[in-house]
């Protein structure tokens, strides 16, 4: 007999008053008053402990958003794009829907069945992940391979601002080159100008340091000093230092990855054109409080060169090589004609200028064709000549 059975048999065979019975059992008189009701209304069915869970609750999931939140879960893993619980959350927010609590969110997944348990996973408290303050402080660059449709091998060229996430350059080359780098790097900073540092592996696209002895700065490590902006390798053997563009690769491929494969060079730039919009401006990046990377990009102001050219002024420029040899620039008010040659007529180069510096390369490649010392005196301005230990390595 239970414990409400014996407080009712108590004053009805015992001849207990409520207040005796309250006191001898030790609940009060209130609840001695209620089973009594219960017990005149439905008998001994009315004594069993009934559950103490509300009839409605204000934080309940409502169905429709349960749907959307699988839905959501389906459509952005069927595109290759983070779809964990604080994703689906901030899609939620976006569309203008109840957004219950990420756990809330986890537990309808999985009781689903579309999460799966995971080993227990290292505290965050124990990262020590560095990350620039400002966007341009500092920019990560690194390539990784990729399949054509028709099995052909390509190498997709990224930069990635450190601070922000933010993808600065995506293209495909077969492959990628020196030369390669250095335009893409040009390209880029005329778009959204120069960082102040860069940090990359020891690949000879890179740098030249490790290239068994043959000297000399390749071309992006030369402008990179001439431009005064640090230049930072990661360890050999030692991915981690550039952890950030290592994670933004599987991002990348996970996504290339539920796409028809392309069968041309040209049709998988065409994607990664749209891979770069989403992920810069559709996908919230969960070490940027669920901001995307476009929105920490412009938050706070960018970062400068702080090298020993810090201060001077930079500009990039394009043009094609004329009939006679030679590309205008206007500098201090005044038309300067460069001379590059006339076995370069009708190329397109990219004008790297710095002050009083100028530096012509060949659209495409990254071939420096010409360094220069500008001369507001004079018309025509002919190339610097190159001191014997500064030869290139074009690798």
């Amino acid at each position: 007999m239970g414990k409400n059975n014996l407080i009712i048999q108590s004053i009805v065979q015992g001849r207990l008053t409520p207040a005796q019975a309250a006191e001898h059992f030790g609940v009060s008189r209130r609840w001695v008053y209620e089973l009594m009701r219960r017990h005149r209304a439905q008998g001994d069915e009315g004594l069993e402990p009934r559950s103490r869970r509300p009839l409605s609750s204000p934080q309940t999931t409502t169905g429709a958003v349960q749907e959307r939140i699988l839905a959501l879960r389906r459509e952005l893993t069927a595109r290759g794009l983070d779809s964990g619980a604080q994703t689906i959350a901030w899609h939620l927010r976006r569309e203008g829907l109840a957004v219950p609590a990420a756990s809330t969110i986890h537990r309808i997944l999985r009781a689903e069945s579309l999460v799966a348990d995971q080993p227990r996973k290292r505290p965050r408290a124990s990262w020590h992940r560095f990350e620039a303050e400002q966007p341009n402080e500092t920019w990560q660059s690194d390539f990784t391979h990729w399949t054509l449709a028709d099995g052909s091998d390509v190498e997709i060229l990224n930069f990635l601002d450190d601070h922000s996430r933010f993808l600065l350059y995506c293209t495909a080359h077969r492959p990628v080159t020196g030369p390669v780098v250095l335009e893409a790097f040009l390209q880029t900073a005329d778009t959204h100008g120069f960082p102040g540092s860069t940090l990359t592996d020891n690949g000879l696209v890179y740098t030249a340091r490790f290239a068994g002895g043959r000297g000399g700065l390749n071309g992006f490590e030369r402008t990179l000093r001439d431009l005064g902006i640090v230049q930072k390798n990661g360890m050999p053997n030692h991915p981690q230092t550039q952890g950030k563009i290592e994670r933004f690769h599987q991002t990348l491929k996970r996504w290339l990855a539920t796409r028809d494969p392309a069968g041309t060079l040209e049709q998988l730039n065409t994607d990664l054109e749209l891979f770069a919009r989403i992920y810069n401006t559709e996908r919230p990046h969960r070490a940027l409080e669920r901001r995307t990377p476009d929105q920490a990009y412009t938050a706070r102001p960018k970062a400068i060169p702080q090298g020993h050219h810090a201060g001077q002024h930079y500009r990039v420029r394009t043009d094609r090589i004329d009939a006679t040899g030679k590309v205008s620039l206007r500098h201090h008010g005044r038309l300067l004609h460069l001379g590059l040659g006339r076995e370069g007529i009708g190329k397109s180069v990219t004008i790297l200028v710095a002050d009083n510096d100028a530096t012509v390369f060949e659209t495409g490649s990254g071939i420096i064709l010409g360094e220069y010392a500008l001369d507001a005196t004079k018309d025509y301005q002919g190339k610097k000549k190159k001191p014997p230990e500064e030869t290139e390595d074009q690798t």
